[in-house]
């Protein structure tokens, strides 16, 4: 009985919220299916961690350490299982759409500006900034690796504004763009790409990407052996034991172990706060950077070859719903306008241009410090 009444007398209010914050995140995942597979053990272990004197904080510690802390393993070995469901098809078809991937990660540096001009260190606004990668594994990433004690906060705001994507992207693209160039159609022509091609891609991606940005090639690099199990096409079972069972045993532990990072003494401060508005701010200047571009590039283009703009909202990584709302945006304006294709590869391109910019993100942190 003593142990039950010093237990509810040293709740505090803040314990009390992160708790009600966990259950919100419980109700997200199951009633709303929003990202459950992560929200649903991420909003338990916020219940497990807040509980006074609770017995889980150590082994979610050790679990931290293990898999997040003192490694980025967890964040990896998902990568590996990413990799393996990706289809880079449509985006080697038409390799011009990887330009607007890159376009769509303006968000990450114009947060990252921001965040230092609000005060932040070079290390925690990195940790912010990443959040606009619409990429949950690439935030883990760079967030632990520069031990920011508000990994979990952007955790939560990297998984939750990636899940409101269809409620985030259409207002502010339709704020960038005039009805006539939603309505732009585009020609789309099935070409069928060598298998060879595309086992060579993923071996030239991360080459490259270790030329460019070498703090990136363990990121690009567990991403793109995942995608050469899937298709070389002799390790058919192993590429889908990294696709369901590895990626879900994976999901599990790195959603009960980050919440390890939500407990009420180090969560609910002013900060985290901020860090959920910038990451917000990020997604949008992603979708305007991604929109601008294609408005850009039709400049100097003949009327026939120019890009819907609102293809380039979808080169955020958050795949594949970005593609799917720009999809449905066209057809809302114009039920014979099929922009689905080209979107997909923009959206595929932003899978690597997020993994890439969270390399160059930690260079350019590591070269700074």
């Amino acid at each position: 009985m003593q142990t039950i009444l010093n237990t509810i007398t040293s709740f505090t209010w803040q314990q009390g919220l992160m708790i009600l914050v966990g259950i919100v995140l419980i109700y997200l995942a199951i009633k709303k299916e929003m990202e459950p597979s992560l929200l649903l053990p991420l909003g338990f272990g916020v219940v497990l961690v807040n509980i006074p004197g609770s017995g889980a904080i150590e082994t979610l510690r050790i679990l931290f350490d293990a898999g997040c802390g003192e490694s980025e393993l967890f964040p990896l070995l998902l990568f590996i299982g990413i990799g393996a469901m990706i289809d880079f098809g449509p985006l080697l078809s038409n390799p011009k759409m990887l330009l607007f991937g890159g376009a769509a990660q303006f968000g990450i540096f114009f947060t990252l500006m921001v965040a230092v001009l609000l005060g932040f260190s070079v290390q925690d606004a990195a940790s912010t900034a990443i959040i606009a990668a619409a990429d949950g594994p690439t935030a883990i990433f760079v967030s632990n690796y520069f031990k920011s004690g508000l990994g979990g906060a952007v955790v939560v705001a990297a998984y939750s504004y990636m899940a409101l994507v269809p409620m985030i992207q259409p207002p502010v693209i339709k704020l960038m763009t005039t009805k006539k160039e939603r309505m732009i159609r585009m020609s789309y022509v099935q070409r069928e790409v060598p298998q060879v091609i595309k086992i060579i891609f993923p071996v030239v991606v991360t080459i490259v990407a270790g030329i460019v940005a070498p703090k990136s090639i363990s990121l690009v690099g567990f991403l793109m052996y995942g995608n050469l199990l899937r298709e070389c096409g002799v390790l058919r079972s192993i590429s889908e034991t990294a696709q369901t069972a590895l990626s879900h045993i994976v999901t599990i532990f790195l959603g009960i172990t980050v919440a390890f990072q939500m407990r009420a003494e180090s969560f609910v401060r002013w900060d985290t706060l901020l860090v959920l508005a910038l990451g917000l701010l990020g997604f949008v200047f992603d979708t305007i950077g991604g929109v601008l571009f294609a408005k850009f590039l039709n400049l100097f283009l003949k009327k026939e070859n120019r890009f819907n703009p609102m293809i380039g909202a979808a080169g955020i990584s958050a795949f594949p719903m970005s593609s799917r709302v720009v999809s449905k945006m066209a057809r809302d304006e114009d039920p014979y306008n099929f922009i689905l294709m080209q979107a997909t590869a923009v959206n595929v391109s932003g899978q690597i241009a997020s993994v890439i910019a969270g390399g160059l993100l930690v260079s350019l942190v590591d070269a700074l410090l």
